[in-house]
Formats: C-alpha cells, sequence, structure tokens
C-alpha cells in the first residue's frame, strides 16, 4: 500500500481510507492499488469492524487520469478496468463488514465507482457529483449497470447521458444518498453511522451483509464485463481520442462519428 497515495489508520474498530493523491485523487493504477490493498487490509483485520473511505483534499475523486486511456492501447485500459471495475467489486462483495463513502465535495466518473460500491454515502450539502465521461468521448460504462439498479432507469438516463453535475439534494432525491449533511460534516456524521454500526455483532453482520450482497448484486459482474468491454470499444475509437485531447488541449472536439 502506498503511503503517498492512501491514508491508512484504525481507531475503536473503524478503519479509515483517506484518498490522498492531490489534488483531484485522479484514478491511476497505483492509486486504485493502493486502495485495493487498504480495503483488504480492513477485511483482514479482526479488530476493524467498519470501514471509511473519504478524501484529503476539497474534491472526492475527479474519475480517472485520462493519461489511462489517451493514446493507450485497449490492453492497458482493460487493465485499469480490471481493477476499478471488477477487483474493487470483489473486495467490497467480499469485506464481511459494512462500508462508508464520506463526500464532502465533487465525485465524478471512477470516483462515483469508488462511492458507489460502499454499502453507504454520506455526503455534505455542498458536494456535487456527475458522469462526465461522454463530453470527452468516453462512456460510464459501469454505470450503466450500477445507476440504473439504484435509481431506476429513467432517473439515471440524463446524468449518464447528459454529462450535467448536479448537487447533493438531486443525488439525494434520486436515491443515490444515504444522507445528506451540512457541509463539513460528512466524515464526522459517517464516524457515527461506523460506530453504531461497529457496536453490532461481528459474526451476524458479516452473515447477513453476506446475504445482502447476495441479494442485491444477482448477475451484477456478468453485467459489468459486458460494459467493460464497450468502454474498450469505445476508447479505440478516433472519436474517443478526439475528445480526451481536445479537453487536455481546452477546445471544442471535432467528432466524426467514427
Amino acid at each position: 500500500m502506498s503511503t503517498e497515495l492512501i491514508r491508512y489508520s484504525v481507531s475503536g474498530q473503524i478503519a479509515e481510507i483517506v484518498l490522498d493523491r492531490g489534488p483531484v485523487n485522479a484514478l491511476s493504477i497505483p492509486l486504485i492499488d493502493a486502495l485495493l490493498a487498504a480495503l483488504a487490509k480492513a477485511r483482514d483485520d479482526d479488530a476493524v469492524r467498519a470501514v471509511i473511505i473519504s478524501s484529503a483534499h476539497k474534491v472526492f475523486c475527479a474519475g480517472l487520469d485520462l493519461d489511462i486511456v489517451r493514446g493507450k492501447p485497449a490492453i492497458e485500459t482493460k487493465a485499469f478496468l480490471e481493477r476499478l471495475y471488477f477487483a474493487l467489486n470483489d473486495t467490497q462483495y467480499r469485506m464481511g463488514k459494512p462500508t462508508i463513502a464520506a463526500v464532502d465535495g465533487a465525485v465524478r466518473a471512477g470516483g462515483m465507482t469508488i462511492a458507489i460500491s460502499c454499502d453507504m454515502i454520506v455526503a455534505g450539502d455542498g458536494s456535487t457529483f456527475g458522469y462526465p465521461e461522454i463530453d470527452v468521448g468516453l462512456i460510464p460504462a459501469i454505470h450503466f449497470v450500477q445507476l440504473p439498479r439504484l435509481v431506476g432507469k429513467h432517473q439515471a438516463f440524463g446524468p449518464l447521458f447528459l454529462g450535467e453535475p448536479f448537487d447533493a439534494a438531486t443525488a439525494y432525491r434520486m436515491g443515490l444518498l444515504s444522507e445528506v449533511v451540512p457541509k463539513g460534516t460528512a466524515l464526522e456524521r459517517a464516524r457515527e453511522i461506523a460506530r453504531k454500526l461497529a457496536a453490532k455483532s461481528p459474526i451476524v453482520m458479516k452473515i447477513g451483509r453476506d446475504a445482502f450482497m447476495r441479494a442485491v448484486d444477482a448477475d451484477f459482474r456478468r453485467s459489468v464485463e459486458n460494459t467493460a468491454e464497450s468502454f474498450v470499444v469505445v476508447a479505440s475509437t478516433e472519436d474517443c481520442q478526439e475528445g480526451l485531447n481536445a479537453f487536455v488541449e481546452k477546445r471544442t472536439p471535432n467528432y466524426k462519428g467514427r
């Protein structure tokens, strides 16, 4: 686990995992590997009964580092997705203890993947959310599976295909968040919830959470594998590379439909 990218600590049976790749926690393979290692460490520690994921910065996570897909072969893009989509889901699925995302800032794209992978999301009322992938020629592939299951088809389509950010009140109304709290208090509220969860029987929590995950995640992995293949195909198109280059160069993309 890279201490330069992730801060990990345990206090009162609660593990706190803090994303710390400033300034916006852009997702790189090393950052995802560090997050996975931290989650595995918390999972394997019998003294830990609840887990919180938060950010050391004003932005919770702005999404993937564009260098992962910009000008890269499909095999490299797929290696990243195998971590962010499959390994993260598998690790969370088998955590055996509750996880909470404490959000007090912007959450975008791959940052949404991390937040939604948790059992609960507590957000400050100044937080914003969004799936801007389509504006740089990509697709928010995993969220084609995740978001409709959480909020329904018609609530999901607009955020996924318009790419426009939305506020915490909207996210809560959609059913995306567990709680909205005053700005700057999400972490403390997450700690309060974590303490209550940690006070439960650990064996009952594990058996119960395992049953809950089986009930709500039926066929999830197969569906995600299909969308991951679509992401890789999209990333190899000329329009995707044009969109990424235009974003980096701060110009309007010239899409040609191929």
